[in-house]
């Protein structure tokens, strides 16, 4: 029974608001180094995730935690867990 204990562990990124333009909606940057497979150079990865922000709290250049959810719309699987800290 070890997948009992692993089914609620779900995935969680730490990343920087680049727009809360949209209704309890924020789009957040994650930023990851990436090691090129042939020239072994670091490169510089960004991805953008949608996530679900229920009180419209977050401003631009937030650094927040996301983790996985179910489908809430066309874009958004993720949610805002906690604002990691508020940008100054």
């Amino acid at each position: 029974m070890a997948n009992v204990e692993n089914r609620n562990e779900r995935k969680t990124r730490i990343g920087v608001v680049s727009s809360n333009k949209m209704d309890k909606t924020i789009v957040v940057e994650v930023h990851t180094k990436v090691k090129h497979p042939i020239y072994k150079k670091t490169l510089n990865k960004t991805t953008k995730f949608t996530a679900h922000d229920e009180e419209n709290t977050c401003d631009i250049g937030d650094t927040v935690e996301i983790a996985e959810t179910r489908p809430l719309s066309k874009n958004k699987r993720w949610r805002l867990v906690r604002i990691v800290e508020k940008v100054k």
